[in-house]
């Protein structure tokens, strides 16, 4: 008689949550959050009870889950292997581009994580994480314009600030053209102004 086949080992309980929100994630993306757990159960592979074996309910599970989506980890390795050699313009120009591509990105996630987080039912752990997570991105930004800091008439922070306000209004705004938007025109509106300066007036 041929020997039983031999079950798969359970993933352990960290492991099976780190499964499950990998799950998630594009499900969020897909449905935001009207996503079931049906959906996730199925997406994971799992059992749908096996979902509240190790998350206390739906809405842990899809908390937990943006705010992994929404880690900055990969942006904050890409602004950081922006060569701090080069010009000021073209290190500003480059972080433009990817802070702008992260928020059209997470666009429609960043929204439904406000009403999740913020709105619905307040979480604070989320929402310190959350607020780490900007306070991280705004920092390797300042990283950028540090460099040419005695060059510029504002601070590196507020300069890392105005090209955060700029690439959340494009990607979020009314006005936003996401389409249109250049990492170049942008470091030459930051640095340069819109002002043809051809003679300065006399204070």
């Amino acid at each position: 008689m041929e020997e039983r086949r031999r079950r798969v080992p359970a993933l352990a309980p960290e492991e099976r949550r780190a499964a499950l929100i990998a799950a998630t994630i594009p499900l969020l993306h897909e449905h935001g959050l009207d996503v079931s757990t049906r959906q996730i159960a199925h997406a994971a592979g799992v059992a749908e009870g096996t979902i509240f074996g190790v998350f206390e309910s739906k809405s842990q599970l899809v908390v937990c889950s943006v705010v992994q989506a929404l880690d900055p980890r990969p942006t904050l390795d890409a602004l950081a292997a922006i060569d701090r050699g080069a010009h000021l313009r073209v290190r500003v120009a480059a972080a433009a581009e990817l802070v702008h591509a992260r928020f059209i990105e997470n666009a429609h996630l960043m929204s439904e994580a406000r009403k999740l987080i913020f709105d619905n039912r307040p979480d604070p752990e989320a929402q310190a994480r959350m607020a780490a997570s900007r306070e991280q991105l705004q920092a390797a930004i300042v990283e950028v314009f540090a460099p040419d800091a005695a060059r510029l008439r504002v601070s590196p922070e507020k300069a890392a600030r105005l090209l955060l306000l700029h690439c959340g209004a494009n990607a979020f705004g009314p006005f936003a053209e996401p389409g249109t938007f250049s990492g170049e025109d942008l470091a030459s509106l930051l640095l340069d102004g819109i002002y043809i300066r051809e003679t300065e007036p006399t204070c």
